[in-house]
């Protein structure tokens, strides 16, 4: 399939129907709930995950089915963390074995992390841009 990803039928709702092309009405909906925290998170991670689903479950937008893509945030939220804390910790240039100074390694770990949890984040409208183009649902919006 070529050309844009299809938005799901919520969020263009939300927005408005801003293209006035037809609804998908058979399109699944799934139950708004908590889902339980991935075990193989570690502490960091367990946090922003804590912190994440607070935020996501007063805006009514979390479901069961993004444990995955909410964990990967996470995981990819810890990482970027570690990276971060290392080049303060060790600076943005090493030195090679053989003395010349390179990039720290952990400069490209915080990008590649950074661009995950970016792609990640307009997902679920964690980005300034793309919380513009929603808003919240009122209670009786998908009854």
């Amino acid at each position: 399939m070529r050309g844009r990803r299809p938005k799901p039928t919520r969020l263009k709702v939300l927005m408005g129907n801003p293209g006035k092309r037809p609804l998908n009405e058979c399109e699944p909906r799934p139950e708004v709930a908590v889902p339980d925290c991935s075990p193989e998170l570690g502490p960091v991670a367990h946090r922003e995950w804590d912190r994440l689903v607070g935020e996501l479950t007063s805006l009514r937008v979390l479901t069961n089915l993004d444990r995955a893509a909410l964990a990967a945030y996470c995981g990819a939220y810890a990482l970027w963390a570690e990276a971060t804390e290392n080049i303060g910790k060790f600076g943005t240039m090493v030195k090679s074995p053989s003395g010349y100074p390179i990039q720290s390694p952990y400069v490209s770990i915080a990008n590649r992390q950074a661009e995950i949890m970016m792609r990640i984040a307009s997902e679920f409208g964690f980005t300034p841009a793309s919380r513009s183009r929603i808003s919240a649902p009122s209670d009786d919006a998908f009854s």
